[in-house]
């Protein structure tokens, strides 16, 4: 049979009719209406709490809780200077592209660039934050150091 517009119809068993809930013994749903009997859950007006556990003290508040969290702290990405060997003399490194690359597979809040290992490629490296041995390094194979916003 050819589908026209005058004979669409949705898939069989894709609707379905409401449920009636409560509307008598014969509707399957009736009496306790799908609520089970007596305690809390099954009146009307309940609504659970996110992390209640019933009057028990809830789990987030069991945990102990430890120390300090800067709520404006930035996690970097870090990255050491061994790493940006692969750059050829003379070429710009942008975090964009040390993701392009996969070097980096997040860029977090931001790039830092740290001193392990030796650098031998003269580089333009810019980064959120550089350490001090990371700045030396750089400068010492010849290259720069750029702070990105």
């Amino acid at each position: 049979m050819e589908v026209t517009l005058s004979n669409l119809r949705p898939p069989k068993g894709s609707r379905h009719r409401k449920v009636r809930v409560g509307r008598g013994i014969g509707s399957k749903l009736g009496k306790t209406a799908g609520a089970g009997n007596k305690g809390q859950q099954s009146r009307t007006g309940y609504s659970l709490r996110r992390g209640f556990e019933g009057g028990q003290m809830p789990l987030h508040r069991r945990i102990p809780k430890r120390g300090f969290h800067n709520p404006f702290g930035r996690e970097f990405a870090i990255i050491n200077v061994d790493s940006l060997n692969v750059f050829s003399k003379g070429e710009v490194v942008t975090p964009d592209l040390l993701l392009a690359r996969g070097i980096l597979s997040s860029r977090r809040d931001g790039v830092k660039v740290l001193g392990n290992g030796e650098l031998k490629v003269a580089l333009t490296v810019q980064a959120h934050a550089f350490s001090r041995s990371a700045e030396k390094k750089i400068a010492s194979a010849g290259g720069k150091t750029e702070i990105v916003a």
